[in-house]
């Protein structure tokens, strides 16, 4: 269950950044601390599409993929919400 909670935070402060700032170079930073927080615990995917790529490649249980990509989209969409909750 930690896997799931990492990915659903770390795709949640993902977004966020990347509304909240449009800069390419702390976006970068961004993935950059997730992946370096979250990859340890949970494979730092942080994305439905790279992990359909690694369920594709053997090095995820397929059996994991609905668990992930529901945590990943609902990340997305409480940064989407975050971000419209703090914008004047």
């Amino acid at each position: 269950m930690n896997k799931y909670a990492i990915e659903l935070f770390g795709t949640m402060f993902f977004v966020y950044v990347i509304l909240a700032t449009g800069n390419a170079l702390a976006i970068g930073a961004a993935l950059t601390l997730a992946i370096l927080v979250g990859g340890p615990i949970s494979g730092g995917a942080f994305n439905p599409a790279v992990v359909c790529a690694l369920v594709a490649a053997g090095k995820l249980p397929s059996t994991e993929l609905v668990g992930y990509i529901i945590a990943e989209v609902a990340g997305a969409l409480g940064g989407y919400y975050l971000f419209k909750s703090f914008k004047l």
